[in-house]
């Protein structure tokens, strides 16, 4: 199993040469082949910039993405028409820099006929990042009950009878590329799963009961649609990550993880519990003690939504803080979230990043020797 003290989420900023690229490909202006090429060398960039930063693991910052999450409609058949709106609606809130957006659910948005894989969703990425370094890869994929979000009952009854038969192909299609991933040797993979804390904001948890399950029953029957895609693989390290909105440098909600914590901590078969944890709003440090201790806590306290810069000191009084609730040697550091959970990115520079990858490898360090 991992057993690093210095842990990344996923996403990195995407250089603007690579979406210019990803523009001028959609426009016709460039070929697939010379798309590809600008491509891998962005991810090449993105593998030693956490590699300089100190970093065991390292991912491929998503870069091959429009969202952390559309990997699955962009290989799947059945999702219908979509756009960037179809990853981001909600009420977002952002500091005096950001300021407050409404993004608005897309009307057309919605699942219209039975999925059907046409290529698998991460084996590109994997096997790529595979090859360029010899760090441990790590690769994300969404939670199944995410995709609930994708659901309509006007527009997606044709194809499915129900919320549950759709979420049941979702699950099978994730499952699968597990199972992919680890024959092509992932030894990490993490499940990105915003929509759990997104409940805790009255209007997210009353949109996910109009569609006919209660609250109880989302994390119930999510969670086990997230162990059965974390499947059995006693050699793969399962991360599962939470946050509370990360796009544009906004948020969504606010709100500790004690209404949460038991069926979460508890319930879901990963290893490590990514935990956003970068200020406030993530409450305490308490519903910590609600977590077995055959996991790891990974502690998200280095903020991506802006250029901030936390020092080691700070850091380390923080992970020290959080030992009072769960043992010091199985917590572990990172960034709260991603960079550039989607091709908008947070507003802070290039040069800002790589310098919180380092704090987070310098704390590690600085705790843990």
């Amino acid at each position: 199993m991992i057993d690093a003290h210095a842990d990344v989420v996923g996403s990195l900023l995407r250089p603007t040469g690579l979406l210019e690229a990803r523009e001028a490909l959609a426009a016709g202006r460039i070929a697939p082949a010379a798309f590809k090429a600008i491509e891998d060398r962005a991810v090449d960039d993105a593998v030693a910039i956490q590699e300089d930063a100190g970093l065991e693991i390292v991912t491929d910052g998503e870069l091959r993405r429009l969202s952390f999450q559309s990997q699955l409609p962009e290989a799947v058949a059945g999702f219908g028409e979509y756009d960037l709106d179809a990853f981001l609606w909600g009420a977002w809130h952002g500091d005096s820099a950001a300021g407050d957006v409404t993004r608005r659910r897309p009307p057309n948005l919605g699942v219209v006929h039975k999925l059907e894989r046409k290529r698998h969703l991460c084996a590109e990425e994997f096997t790529y990042l595979r090859s360029r370094t010899r760090r441990v890869p790590k690769v994300t994929l969404p939670s199944p009950s995410l995709w609930a979000n994708f659901w309509s009952p006007k527009r997606s009854l044709g194809a499915y009878p129900s919320l549950d038969a759709y979420l049941a192909d979702v699950v099978d299609i994730l499952r699968d590329e597990v199972t992919e991933l680890v024959r092509l040797g992932a030894a990490y993979i993490q499940l990105d799963a915003p929509h759990y804390t997104a409940m805790l904001n009255p209007s997210t948890s009353a949109y996910y009961e109009s569609l006919g399950w209660s609250g109880e029953t989302w994390l119930s029957r999510g969670i086990e649609m997230d162990n059965a895609v974390i499947g059995a693989h006693p050699d793969v390290t399962f991360a599962f990550h939470l946050c509370r909105g990360n796009q544009d440098s906004r948020w969504l909600v606010e709100g500790g993880y004690e209404s949460l914590a038991a069926a979460i901590f508890k319930g879901i078969h990963a290893h490590r519990l990514m935990l956003e944890y970068d200020d406030s709003r993530s409450g305490s440090f308490e519903p910590l003690r609600q977590v077995p201790e055959d996991k790891w806590v990974v502690l998200g306290l280095v903020t991506t939504k802006s250029g901030r810069r936390e020092t080691v000191a700070e850091l380390s009084d923080r992970v020290r803080e959080a030992s009072r609730y769960f043992p010091l040697d199985r917590l572990a550091i990172s960034p709260q979230c991603g960079f550039a959970t989607s091709i908008l990115g947070n507003r802070l520079s290039a040069e800002e990043q790589s310098r919180k990858l380092r704090v987070v490898v310098e704390t590690a360090e600085a705790v843990w020797g």
